[in-house]
């Protein structure tokens, strides 16, 4: 048994800059923050963990003009504490600190005291990804934007070696849409792909069921969020008559009874973003509620630097998945960190050789 050690907590900030102009649900991103948090023991630096708080506009609920103010009080009560250095005692210890209104803060509080647990090196959890360099199968993202854009995206991904592809849709025509789903079943290479798709809650509830009829014909494993959150006994109609499986995302951010989102909702799949979440056991919290229900999931970054998107790639590996996961997006950023993670026919992978860059 160890004894309790007191820590020392800080932050770098770094604006991220998108390599194109990505068309989401709520406009079009250039730049996003991250703030990559620090733990030492005091006057000691042999030993640094690292972690990551990047909430993102329009999702995350500690998104806003004060969240830098709400990370250092955080930062300046977590070290004044003594940290117990034992994995579930610290995930417990940054539940009864940090606010669930804060998921990322708590997401980074998590990562970065299990990364200085683990000696520092970027190993959050056991796990094959980091320990074994066993890869994970990833789908390939597709932005939303114009027809041109998406198809280049499309052929890119194709002859990358991806066999699962995710369209986020519901910003251009439904019928252009269509058309681009229709090319990518034209292509050879396309034959056995599997294809996800996301509407953002794109959908009105008078709209949505003739439009995932019309999407069924071009064999769609899911798809996110139809309509948009809060509409339960609508999302449960679509749930039980819709011809194409429906997976719950942005309808799980910020929601504590979670038994009582699934019962209402009955949803097939889950879309687990465990910055967006409340961290790490928030999000074991709803993948055992979902295994016991018979709901399927899958891991999705919400798009991280490489700090945070090796975390969550390592807690999806503590449950070894077989479904491809939504982890490819380290390279959507000019400045990222240089890592060992690397996207390779479609999974991503850990080289244990490669060495991290430190932030700064």
């Amino acid at each position: 048994m160890t004894l309790p050690v007191s820590l020392q907590f800080s932050y770098i900030k770094r604006t991220l800059l998108f390599r194109f102009e990505a068309g989401t649900s709520r406009g079009v991103m250039h730049t996003r923050d991250v703030f990559w948090i620090k733990a030492h023991r005091r006057g000691d630096l042999d030993q640094i963990g690292w972690g990551e708080a990047a909430p993102l506009a329009g999702l995350s609920p500690d998104f806003g003009l004060d969240f830098e103010a709400q990370l250092n009080v955080v930062l300046q009560q977590a070290s004044t504490r003594a940290w117990d250095l034992e994995e579930e005692s610290l995930l417990h210890q940054v539940k009864a600190l940090v606010p669930f209104s804060l998921p990322s803060i708590r997401f980074g509080l998590e990562t970065v005291l299990l990364d200085f647990l683990n000696g520092g090196r970027k190993r959050i959890l056991a796990n094959t990804f980091f320990d074994q360099g066993t890869p994970i199968p990833i789908n390939g993202l597709i932005w939303m934007g114009t027809k041109e854009f998406m198809l280049q995206q499309i052929n890119q991904k194709l002859g990358e070696g991806f066999t699962c592809l995710k369209l986020k849709i519901g910003a251009i025509d439904f019928a252009q849409e269509l058309e681009i789903l229709r090319y990518i079943r034209e292509q050879e290479a396309a034959k056995d792909l599997v294809l996800r798709v996301d509407a953002n809650g794109a959908f009105s509830i008078q709209e949505a069921m003739g439009k995932l009829e019309l999407l069924q014909n071009f064999g769609i494993h899911s798809i996110e969020q139809p309509i948009s959150v809060g509409q339960w006994k609508a999302m449960r109609e679509l749930a039980l008559k819709s011809p194409i499986p429906i997976a719950l995302d942005e309808e799980l951010i910020g929601k504590l009874e979670k038994e009582e989102v699934l019962n209402s909702i009955q949803p097939q799949f889950l879309i687990l973003k465990p910055s967006l979440l409340g961290g790490i056991l928030e999000t074991r919290e709803w993948i055992e509620l979902a295994e016991k229900m018979g709901i399927g999931w899958w891991m999705t970054s919400a798009l991280e630097s490489a700090i945070g998107l090796n975390a969550i790639s390592q807690l999806t590996s503590t449950y070894l998945p077989s479904l491809p996961q939504g982890l490819g997006t380290g390279k959507l950023y000019h400045n990222n960190l240089e890592s060992p993670l690397l996207v390779s026919n479609g999974e991503i992978h850990y080289q244990q050789n490669e060495i991290w860059e430190t932030p700064t």
